[in-house]
């Protein structure tokens, strides 16, 4: 790498990347699956890859002469790029194509430098401009982001690897003997239909406003952080973190949450709340309750949590309290960012995302009060992007006292993408005044395709 005016430049490696180009035309597939034409410093050397694509996709040889000939006919770029001489030089300039992914990754590299450089004169240049930090901040991330979601990747797994991967995940699976292959959610007939939270996945769960969207949740990332010893990231966009810690309290010590939260505490419960508390410290629930949170500063935290401590299982409450980019020109688009967002984080991390999202009126408007897929609130792409989604349905919420069959909740799978769709039973235990679900008996489970 060389530096002019200030700019970082690899005009060696991308003379040496045309000219492996010329001695074996194959290379072009190898060499765009690196780089791209806008990632050439030269602008003749930017020119000569743009010509040598489009004979490519005509079928054309990739040599000197085609390559003279074409760019003549081009409106005489010919000696914009310096002529047949320099062509000459190119396909010269390397023995042996061995070694074009070693300077096509240069020509990146350093085309990745200098758009961060500019990146960074762009940021001080708006920072002059009265923005407040806030808003700089968000400009920054996002375009550090943009050019690292750019940058271009291989597109194939060979397929021996693939075998391999895919025959010890089977294997795997064998071993355990086990209904669940991904993260058990604690409750057995959930686990059943989904063979617990598999990773990559973005999982909805949905349903209308007091019907325990948190507390499942919670229910969820309490087996999983201090029963399972995983580590889990909340995003409580709505409630304070004192508030959640709080409710996993009160599940874990099954002591009112009012109770908790008024200091009223009976002298029999203090050993319960006692060792509640200790293994919650002692646990992997991190927790965030930063208001009005962007995808890109929820994504950050969970690479530098992976990094730092690893990473299991991530919960978001809830999905339409995100920010977007500020550039979506609707709400309905805002939100669909949003979601597009949150199923790419799953699969870059390779964990289970929850999103939890409210639900329309719609469902209310139904005498069964049951909720469907389109009622998911604002957006279809929240159907689209995610793998599973789950509906709470509590129908003692609808019903007059004298017909209330207290604390029966259904969890109703509404879609699956690699699964079945069915309805597990729950108990919420609102009776009790804690705020999560519990299992009833076995018989009380249903299921179905």
């Amino acid at each position: 790498m060389s530096v002019n005016a200030g700019v970082p430049t690899s005009e060696d490696s991308e003379r040496a990347v045309l000219g492996a180009i010329m001695l074996e035309n194959s290379c072009i597939n190898e060499v765009l699956e690196i780089v791209t034409p806008e990632d050439f410093y030269t602008k003749s050397n930017k020119k000569i890859l743009e010509m040598m694509i489009e004979l490519d996709k005509e079928g054309k040889p990739l040599d000197v002469l085609t390559v003279s000939e074409h760019l003549k006919s081009s409106n005489g770029n010919l000696n914009e790029v310096g002529g047949s001489a320099y062509l000459t030089l190119l396909a010269d300039v390397v023995p042996t194509t061995s070694n074009v992914a070693y300077y096509a990754k240069n020509v990146k590299d350093t085309s990745l430098l200098r758009q961060i450089i500019k990146t960074g004169g762009e940021i001080v240049r708006r920072g002059g401009n009265g923005v407040t930090p806030d808003e700089l901040l968000d400009i920054a991330e996002s375009e550090i982001m943009r050019i690292a979601e750019n940058r271009v990747k291989a597109a194939f797994t060979p397929p021996h690897e693939l075998a391999a991967q895919t025959m010890k995940h089977v294997e795997e699976a064998q071993k355990k003997k086990a209904v669940i292959t991904g993260l058990s959610t604690g409750f057995k007939k959930i686990d059943e239909l989904t063979s617990g939270l598999q990773p990559a996945d973005l999982i909805v769960v949905a349903a209308r406003p007091s019907l325990g969207k948190t507390s499942l949740c919670l229910n969820i990332a309490e087996n999983a952080g201090v029963h399972l010893g995983k580590k889990i990231a909340v995003f409580s966009l709505e409630m304070t973190e004192t508030q959640l810690v709080l409710r996993i309290i009160s599940m874990m010590s099954q002591v009112s949450f009012s109770d908790l939260r008024g200091g009223h505490i009976k002298k029999s419960d203090d050993d319960m709340i006692t060792n509640a508390f200790t293994r919650f410290g002692q646990s992997g629930i991190f927790i965030d309750d930063t208001a009005g949170q962007t995808a890109l500063e929820i994504r950050a935290k969970c690479r530098r949590l992976k990094k730092d401590k690893g990473l299991d299982l991530v919960v978001v409450d809830y999905l339409q309290l995100m920010r977007g980019d500020g550039r979506a020109e609707s709400r309905e688009r805002e939100i669909a960012q949003i979601s597009s967002s949150l199923k790419a984080l799953a699969k870059e991390l390779n964990v289970p995302v929850i999103a939890v999202s409210q639900l329309s009126r719609q469902t209310e408007a139904r005498s069964d009060h049951r909720p469907q897929l389109s009622d998911l609130r604002e957006s279809g792409a929240i159907e689209q992007d995610a793998d599973v989604v789950i509906f709470i349905n509590r129908p003692d919420f609808y019903e007059s006292n004298e017909d209330k069959k207290t604390g029966e909740a259904e969890i109703i799978i509404g879609k699956q993408r690699n699964g079945p769709l069915g309805t597990a039973r729950l108990t919420f235990l609102e009776g009790k005044g804690v705020p999560g679900f519990a299992e009833p008996s076995y018989d009380n489970y249903e299921y179905y395709e």
